[in-house]
Parts: C-alpha cells; structure tokens; sequence
C-alpha cells in the first residue's frame, strides 16, 4: 500500500510518500481500506514530536479516517467485512489501509460521505466534550468562540447554536468572519494579529466585551497566545475558559483574572476522555449522530488533497489559511 510517512522530524514538507506493508488484523483488530482522512492540528504536532504522545517512526500521520472495512480479527462482532466505518487512529491515517482495534470503530450511516465521515467525530466530539462536558453550556449563555473558522470552531459555532447559546466568533480576518457567519455564529469580532502591547490587549478585551453584550459565559479558545489575556478578560462571574489548543504559542494568564470574576480555567483533553470515560464517549457520539441526521450539524470541507499531497494539507492548517475542515482522499 501506498502512505505518507514521517521518517525523520520536520515539517509536513519532509513527509514521503512511500511503499509501506499491508496491515494484518491481529485478535481484536480491524483493517479498514481508507477513503478519506481528516486533516487536524495535531498532524501538525506529532510529525514535529511537539504532541503528546511520540510513535515510532517511520509513521503516518492522520488521526481520523473513513473507509470500508477489508479484515477482522478473532473476536471482532461490532463490525463486519464490507460496513462503512470511522476510526479514531491517533496517527496512521494518511494511509490508503489502516489497522486498529476494534473498540476505536464505529459504523457509519449510509448517507454520510466518507469525506464528511472522516472530518467528523475529532472536530464535533473535541467541541462536544468541551462545551456540554467542561464548559456545562446552557441555553440563553452566550459563548465566544477563538478561531471560529477553523474546523473546531466551525463545529463549536454549530454545536453551541444546537444547545440554544448565543455565539460570538473571532475570528483574523473579514472573510472568516464571513464564513463564521455562514456557519450560525450569530456575532463575529475580526481580531488583530499578534503579539500586542500592553495597550492592544486592554482595547482587544474591551472590543470582545462590546461585542458579547458585556461579557461571555464561555470562551472556548483554540488559538491560545496573547488573545487569551483580552479574552480572560471579558469573562462573565463564574465564566468558564476552555483550553482547546495554542497554534498561536502556549498562553500564561494572570490568574487574579479568574479570582476577581470567580471563573474557571477548564483544559479540554478530549482524546484522554475517550480513554478513560468511554460511556461518555458513545453517548457523545450518539448525540452527534442524531444531530447530523437532524441537519443541525454537518462537516463544511473546504478543499480536498490526494494522499501525495497531504502534506500541503498541514502546512495550510499550520498557516491558519483554512477555513472549515480539510480532508486527504484516497480516490
């Protein structure tokens, strides 16, 4: 089979597109004939050994895939030879077969298109867990999405409008705003590039508070950085911030902010939680199925890759010159 291989670390530009064995499904495993693979920041993280966690090389990366099932181990019953699948790999993904254990497949609806399918379960279940588990999201809360035109924002914005909050996206540039708005967000603010002065940062909370009416009851930041300080900021009494990722570097907040408003510093670890609460997990993805099924919820791709050309994929999320979600097809 044919993947995309990360032999050495370095950038997405390093990455080789290389022979590699076919996988054999062992005891409890499944081998899935990809289709399509999303493309997330992570990708980014792991071929640099910036993640958490480190595979051996050589490796692909690719954490979600869609495809058809081609093998089963001993003991496999959930799924069968020939069903559509998503799996959640971690790494591997960029890879036209792909082996995992079972526990890590879960069938598809008929109606979901594989590329959808593997641009689906990270980015709603990241934004899922964060704001119905860690940010405890209620109707009528109004909550402020940092890059909300990336793939987990998009998913933020719609999910936060299916549990009846208002949402505000921030966004770095007019037509993301644009986009952010196309997607439900109900508000957008076009934030300014960094790092800032002491001066931008105060102007910068004070546009965020104008904008959310005065306040937000839930920031959900996946861009980190110095926009976190303005947005630690604008919080509401008992906010809660939810660390979803820091393409923009790792912040350090003033923490007298979070005394002075009685608010919560909350990380989202949503790949952990998969492990170790797995009952949330299905029901989570329940949830998210139902709401795809009611319209309410649906993967907007902006731009398709090849397998050769995955690597251009990262670079574009490394960038920030994304919007929606970006998806590597094996066909």
């Amino acid at each position: 089979m044919k993947a995309l291989l990360s032999t050495k670390v370095g950038p997405p530009e390093q990455l080789e597109y290389a022979d590699a064995p076919d996988p054999v499904a062992g005891e409890g495993e499944v081998v899935i004939a990809v289709k399509a693979a999303g493309v997330n920041f992570p990708d980014a993280l792991i071929i640099e050994d910036k993640y958490q966690f480190k595979p051996e090389r050589p490796f692909a990366p690719g954490g979600e895939v869609a495809g058809v099932v081609e093998s089963v181990g001993a003991g496999v019953a959930h799924v069968k030879v020939g069903q559509r699948v998503i799996g959640s790999s971690g790494w591997g993904g960029y890879a036209e077969k792909i082996k995992l254990p079972a526990a890590r497949i879960m069938p598809i609806p008929d109606a979901m298109p594989f590329d959808e399918a593997s641009a689906f379960i990270l980015t709603y279940g990241t934004s899922y867990y964060a704001l119905k588990d860690r940010g405890q999201l209620k109707a009528g809360e109004t909550v402020l999405i940092l890059g909300a035109a990336g793939g987990v924002g998009v998913a933020a914005i719609e999910l936060a409008k299916a549990m009846g909050a208002r949402v505000v996206g921030a966004v770095s540039s007019a037509d993301k705003a644009e986009f952010a708005k196309m997607c439900g967000a109900d508000e957008t603010i076009v934030y300014p590039p960094g790092a800032f002065a002491k001066e931008q940062s105060k102007a910068l909370s004070d546009d965020f508070k104008k904008v959310t009416g005065g306040g937000a009851d839930v920031i959900y930041d996946a861009v980190g950085g110095d926009y976190c300080e303005p947005a630690l900021r604008a919080m509401n009494w008992g906010g809660r911030y939810l660390v979803v990722g820091f393409p923009a570097g790792i912040p350090t907040p003033p923490l007298n902010l979070t005394l002075l408003k009685s608010s919560s510093i909350v990380g989202v670890f949503w790949g952990a939680s998969v492990a170790r609460e797995p009952k949330l997990h299905e029901g989570n993805v329940r949830d998210l199925f139902n709401l795809y099924g009611e319209g309410k919820i649906k993967p907007r791709i902006s731009a398709r890759y090849t397998l050769r050309d995955g690597g251009q994929a990262i670079r574009a999320l490394m960038n920030r010159t994304a919007t929606g979600k970006l998806v590597v097809v094996m066909d």
